[in-house]
């Protein structure tokens, strides 16, 4: 998987664990993920969250025919974050023809609860 010049690159996601139905993602929280106050951006967590539902997604279909897009996210944040790394742990609680539904928990080096968040894939055909 190509990451150069994405928003993964920028936000210095990287993906350390993928398996059918789990993707594991850390993030830094620094100055690319933080909100003017000092703490890690909700933002920043919705885009982890989308990227490990995306990765898990595309490992689940036909990447010769499928492609695999997000349809719906949701967040909730429970603790805010000034710095560190952060983990996000999406597993696959629905796998449909056409929509895959991914939970995701974020994660701090503790083990605290920063962010849980829910997101809709889509499944469609390539052009």
């Amino acid at each position: 998987m190509e990451t150069k010049q994405t928003l993964m690159d920028a936000l210095g996601i990287e993906v350390t664990k993928l398996e059918k139905g789990l993707v594991v993602a850390t993030m830094p929280v620094d100055g690319r993920t933080h909100q003017p106050f000092g703490l890690l951006h909700g933002g920043a967590s919705v885009a982890l969250a989308e990227t490990v539902a995306s990765v898990g997604a595309f490992a689940l279909i036909d990447q010769e025919t499928e492609a695999a897009v997000g349809l719906e996210i949701n967040a909730n944040h429970v603790r805010g974050k000034r710095d560190g790394i952060v983990t996000a742990t999406g597993t696959i609680l629905h796998q449909g023809k056409t929509t895959m539904v991914w939970d995701i928990k974020i994660t701090d080096e503790e083990d605290k609860l920063i962010c849980v968040s829910r997101c809709t894939m889509a499944v469609i055909k390539r052009k």
